[in-house]
């Protein structure tokens, strides 16, 4: 029944909004423009010193910018599915697993597109990475044709070659031509690893103290400091070539007409970062421009919303009924009602919480295994469950810990366990997790004290247990269902990561090089699990 209704109100708005009014307009260009691993608050806009965005800043004036967006996962391939689809990672199958392979009966909302006269296609990283085959197992284009053609010579050594501007010119021309509505993807890879150690500062000028004071769960250390003013780097570099785009797309006299998405699909590639359930992992940037669909522009919006609300708002913009799109229902809620709006702040009241989740980010664990985590954000309150908490959540520490991006911060981190067995720092990145979490937002924002335990936080803690049982129940969640190892039965992809632990422990295969040998340890290590029930997430 749950569903039924929600399905309803749905399908009751696309109608209203198709009906509103825009008929008599034709349907809207999409755009939409994906950084990789860029976190909230990592831009002027959002109050940030050290990062220079003129060109994000700019657009989300001239449109709305959103503070509290968050994708439901915080890794590559599963977090761009649920932005695809409109669903959340473990709606998906194999698709919540990554570096897996895209199912075969989830539309994407580009495809849905593309079968209702839409010219699509991408440039960059699209549904990345994993395999996508049809019916027939030929590649299976989920975001149309690729443009990748044009190149520029980059600021550094690590920084993708593809000219993102360039190639989304040389969409334009092939539809231009077509008198059709357009839906384009632009996928960069900044601010993904790897980074040239010291470009932050060789390129900015900017000092390692120009930083402030570092997330409380990374030690005081030069070499973080100078991974962290990589990473900016690399945002701001994201930012030139959004300049660049938005020039392009002025220049063709489209931007009237185009909705406009800028976000990002998950958090920092760090330690305590990518890949976990925390408030740096799945925060992200999102603005929308779209002159012709947005009631008042230049306000912020504080509802919370998640990344598989972006499809069905291009359903909806696109006025593509859910029944004829071929995609399969759609858990994420159109935001037409934020856009059309003329306030600030919070809008509408029922948009109070998003769900955010966990699987197999990467091999290293024995049988294939990920560390299965699911959680809820609601009023600046996370709850997590953990449904392994005797499994390493950064990987197993003798295969190198491969669920955390290979960087300085990472080996900073490992160095210091070796000095200091006990190692606060260590213990809340590498170490073992409580069976549930608990923190306050607000008032601790790095998820520094596990308030699971506190008697004062009790009714707090089993409010939100409840509403995410209530909601994966409902979403059919199989680890809710009784499936408890679902998704660690599908394949990679990458041949070499299957059965990795176990091929690896007979010698018949062995860790990638670009692993620092530094950073793995030689021998299991028994002698630093603390209980698997302890409240907190650090000695």
């Amino acid at each position: 029944m749950w569903r039924y209704l929600l399905l309803l109100g749905s399908l009751l708005h696309l109608n209203a909004v198709s009906g509103a009014g825009q008929a008599d307009h034709p349907r809207p260009n999409i755009l939409m423009i994906v950084a990789d691993d860029w976190s909230f608050p990592h831009a002027g806009i959002y109050g940030n010193s050290w990062v220079k965005t003129p060109a994000f800043d700019r657009f989300a004036r001239e449109g709305l910018l959103f503070t509290r967006a968050y994708t439901p996962v915080a890794k590559c391939s599963p977090s761009r599915a649920s932005l695809l689809t409109g669903r959340n990672p473990w709606q998906l199958d194999e698709a919540f697993a990554h570096r897996g392979f895209f199912p075969l009966q989830y539309r994407t909302y580009s495809e849905a597109l593309g079968s209702e006269g839409y010219v699509v296609g991408y440039t960059g990283k699209g549904w990345s990475p994993g395999v996508a085959l049809t019916a027939d197992h030929l590649p299976r284009r989920l975001l149309g044709s690729a443009f990748d053609r044009r190149t520029l010579a980059p600021p550094t050594s690590a920084i993708s070659r593809n000219d993102y501007a360039g190639n989304f010119g040389e969409f334009l021309k092939t539809a231009s031509t077509s008198g059709s509505p357009w839906c384009f993807w632009i996928g960069a890879s900044e601010p993904h690893r790897p980074y040239e150690y010291g470009s932050g500062a060789a390129q900015t000028g900017r000092k390692p103290a120009d930083l402030g004071a570092l997330p409380a769960y990374w030690p005081e250390d030069d070499r973080v400091r100078n991974d962290v003013l990589d990473y900016g780097f690399e945002v701001e570099h994201f930012d030139r070539q959004l300049q660049r785009i938005l020039q392009v797309l002025a220049e063709q006299g489209a931007e009237e007409n185009t909705l406009v998405v800028v976000t990002s699909d998950n958090g920092m590639p760090f330690p305590r970062s990518k890949s976990e359930c925390y408030e740096i992992s799945n925060h992200v940037p999102l603005a929308l421009r779209w002159p012709r669909g947005i009631g008042t522009s230049g306000r912020n919006i504080e509802d919370y919303v998640s990344l598989i609300d972006l499809a069905p708002t291009i359903l909806d913009a696109a006025r593509l009924d859910w029944n004829r799109s071929g995609m399969k229902p759609l858990t994420g809620r159109s935001l037409m009602p934020l856009l059309h709006s003329s306030r600030s702040g919070r809008i509408e009241t029922n948009r109070d919480f998003v769900l955010i989740g966990r699987e197999r980010n990467a091999p290293g664990r024995p049988l294939n295994q990920g560390f299965p985590s699911r959680g809820i954000i609601e009023e600046d309150w996370l709850y997590i469950e953990n449904a392994a908490p005797d499994r390493w959540p950064g990987g197993n520490p003798e295969t190198g810990y491969l669920e955390v991006d290979t960087g300085p911060s990472k080996s900073v981190i490992i160095q210091r366990r070796r000095s200091e067995p006990a190692d606060t720092y260590w213990q809340m990145t590498f170490g073992r997790r409580s069976a549930r979490e608990l923190y306050n937002l607000k008032n601790d924002p790095d998820c520094i004290e596990n308030l699971i335990s506190s008697s004062a936080h009790h009714d707090r803690a089993a409010s939100l247990q409840a509403r995410l049982q209530e909601q994966l129940t409902a979403q059919g969640d199989p680890r809710q269902l009784g499936k408890p190892d679902y998704f660690d039965s599908f394949p990679f992809s990458y041949p070499a990561y299957n059965d990795f632990y176990e091929r690896w422990a007979s010698g018949q295969a062995k860790i990638p090089d670009t692993i620092p040998r530094s950073d793995i340890e030689p021998n299991p290590l028994p002698e630093l699990l603390p209980p698997a029930t302890s409240g907190t997430n650090h000695p």
